[in-house]
């Protein structure tokens, strides 16, 4: 099939292609030129008319929690009074600790859907819900396998709700890598190993989950200095920072994913980027919980692997794209850092990279997979090779995406989700919810 457009953005870091057209072979991405030379190359191929829009890489979001949507509008039974409190208060008791199995399968097909319609074909979830073990993980991937994303499936574990927990949530992570790499699996849906933060696991806890990650050749996650809260308990209880705890104990390395980092010290800023590690973004959800505002033009600079994830708190990648446009230039008093084009390279290649899937999606590329999204480009100014970057991270949102495709399957056509009735869903997520809401 020849996708053709007025525009094919291959990656951030190139010109974009206009009058553009994106050959897709199976499930992967075969060539991508102007549309007048492959079109004579390749005669007898379907043509897809993409007039009027522009073709992009699917969006990879790198940090998600697809519960959260149950905790929308969600009534807080106690007054939160900082970042510790909003855990300890509202999160942990009146969310992870009340979620069940059905919850988290109803919120999964739910985000899943609108992950997709707004253009994010790949994503990292990271679930806590210790009330769910055992087999919540695999309950998740057969929704995630039915609605046709690229996902990667983690148990948050933890030791703050006991050992068996603690080894449960361990246990769960192994069972869900094994699952995504069993005979016969799609190879969309996959897992990786992940525990909470150094203020609710142990030394030992750490380490060993870094042993099984390396044993089974996945990264391993964790919440980093989300707030003050995590750096200022490392200095009291361990004697250093966060980033310097890790570093000592030697697993500050490219196979870390350390997410949030909002808080940190020169010292640790210069370590995540001399270390290689990768780090996760959430500009919107880091504000909603009072946390600050990640240092992620320095961490760029100083040679972090830096995505951009939504943290499940505003699913639609445009507005949180908007938001790393925006929130770094107002905290730099700087309005040319975090430019368009680095802006959609952290949404897109750079999650990519971040989820060690930097050879598979994230770019237009040939021998790439063929996850991409087609966008609405009729703006109401001149669209140019110049401009058209800063035209859809500024000026588009979700509601512009007209088709989305995943390793050559399409998934979202003429706007919708195929196969999904909205309704049906809506009325389900509403009953879940206010489950939710009752435990709370």
């Amino acid at each position: 099939m020849l996708i053709c457009a007025d525009w094919v953005i291959v990656e951030a870091t190139t010109s974009p292609v206009r009058a553009g057209a994106v050959r897709v072979v199976g499930n992967v991405i075969d060539r991508v030129g102007p549309t007048i030379e492959l079109a004579a190359a390749f005669p007898d191929d379907d043509l897809f008319d993409a007039s009027g829009c522009v073709v992009m890489p699917g969006f990879v979001n790198a940090h998600t929690h697809l519960y959260g949507v149950l905790a929308h509008g969600i009534p807080q039974t106690a007054p939160v009074t900082g970042f510790w409190s909003f855990l300890e208060d509202h999160w942990w008791p009146n969310v992870e600790d009340s979620l069940d199995r059905d919850m988290i399968a109803v919120a999964t097909e739910w985000v899943c859907a609108e992950m997709l319609r707004t253009g994010t074909t790949t994503f990292y979830d990271i679930l806590e819900a210790p009330n769910a073990l055992p087999g919540v993980l695999i309950a998740q991937a057969e929704v995630v396998d039915r609605m046709g994303l690229r996902g990667i499936l983690s148990f948050e574990a933890t030791e703050r709700a006991g050992t068996r927990i603690a080894e449960a949530g361990l246990a769960e992570n192994l069972a869900m890598i094994d699952h995504g790499r069993r005979p016969g699996s799609s190879g969309l849906v996959t897992g990786a190993m992940c525990y909470h933060t150094t203020f609710t696991c142990s030394e030992t806890f750490i380490r060993r989950t870094f042993d099984l990650a390396a044993d089974r050749a996945v990264f391993c996650h964790a919440h980093v200095n989300e707030g003050t809260h995590e750096g200022e308990w490392s200095q009291q209880h361990l004697g250093m920072r966060t980033i310097e705890f890790y570093e000592s104990i030697g697993v500050l390395t490219p196979d870390f994913l350390a997410s949030q980092c909002v808080q940190l010290s020169e010292g640790e800023l210069a370590l995540l980027g001399e270390r290689g590690v990768r780090v996760s973004h959430m500009p919107l959800a880091n504000c909603e919980v009072g946390g600050g505002i990640a240092p992620i033009p320095e961490l760029i600079a100083g040679g972090a692997i830096v995505g951009l994830g939504s943290d499940g708190y505003v699913n639609d990648f445009y507005e949180v794209m908007r938001g790393a446009f925006l929130v770094h230039k107002a905290r730099l008093l700087d309005p040319g850092v975090m430019p368009a084009a680095t802006v959609l390279g952290v949404a897109t290649s750079g999650g990519a990279a971040a989820l060690g899937l930097a050879d598979t999606v994230g770019r237009l590329a040939p021998g790439l997979q063929a996850d991409l999204q087609i966008v609405d480009a009729r703006f109401s100014t001149p669209v140019t090779d110049h401009n058209l970057f800063d035209q859809v991270v500024l000026w588009r949102n979700g509601s512009h995406v007209r088709e989305v495709m995943v390793a050559g399957v399409w998934r979202v056509r003429s706007g919708e989700v195929l196969g999904f009735d909205t309704e049906r869903l809506r009325a389900r997520v509403h009953e879940q919810a206010e489950r939710l809401w009752a435990r709370a």
